[in-house]
């Protein structure tokens, strides 16, 4: 995704330190900075990096950011993540679809009062994933012969990885891959009326699924490994906005 950023045109950076109400990112691999400019001629606002809940404990730890992007016209949030493979029809580095989540967080960043300026008390999460926006990406894989799959998405707190029998637990109930992100980010911006579409990049098999622990490192490397196909996926995505 850094590669992404530095493609951005008439660029404007801008580190979160320096945001007010921006977390600050912590975790490897995220810059943290906003970047700001064009982007297959599209005006775009680019995250490098995000604060987990795990970090702080609040699951509204984004909500600032996806409010100050609202503020500033965004209509469309594209999120995307580094994932653990449940389905085991899954391979290390696949690219997945998110069709919909199922929030294990134990939290909400919506919780607490409710700002009427950007959105009801109780939004629908009825399509948090656009449908038409699926469509697109679909298109841009195909187009670009890309191997994209679908599957639901589960967050979880975090930061230890998860138990074989927990991942067992969240194939019984429908969860194709599993991380420590993203849900709260698209909550936030369905509630403030953002049409959203996440990807997955399955960066390790989750625990139980393959003889070997799980380690930091091996995400980063597969996210190095996929991020031509990640990056030309978006790419064909951008296009067709």
């Amino acid at each position: 995704m850094n590669d992404l950023a530095n493609s951005v045109q008439k660029a404007d950076v801008i580190p979160y330190s320096e945001l007010p109400g921006f977390p600050v990112a912590k975790v490897s691999g995220h810059a943290g900075n906003l970047v700001a400019g064009l982007l297959g001629g599209k005006e775009v606002a680019v995250l490098q990096g995000r604060s987990h809940p795990y970090e702080s404990g609040n699951a509204a730890a984004m909500r600032p950011a996806i409010e100050m992007l609202k503020g500033a016209g965004i209509g469309t949030l594209i999120l995307t993540n580094a994932a653990g493979g449940i389905n085991t029809a899954f391979a290390r580095g696949a690219l997945m679809l998110i069709d919909d989540h199922i929030n294990l967080m134990g939290s909400n960043p919506l919780a607490g009062p409710n700002d009427d300026r950007f959105g009801p008390r109780f939004p629908d999460m009825t399509e948090v994933y656009s449908s038409r926006l699926r469509y697109i990406a679909e298109d841009a894989a195909r187009t670009r012969g890309i191997a994209l799959s679908r599957g639901v998405y589960v967050a979880v707190q975090g930061p230890s990885y998860e138990t074989p029998a927990e991942i067992r637990a969240f194939r019984a109930i429908g969860a194709d891959a599993v991380g420590m992100s993203t849900v709260p980010e698209a909550i936030a911006a369905r509630h403030m009326g953002i049409e959203v579409l996440g990807i997955s990049c399955i960066t390790n098999m989750a625990a139980g699924v393959l003889p070997q622990p799980l380690v930091h490192e091996d995400v980063i490397a597969t996210a190095r490994e996929v991020r031509g196909s990640f990056l030309g996926l978006l790419d064909g995505i951008f296009e067709r906005l």
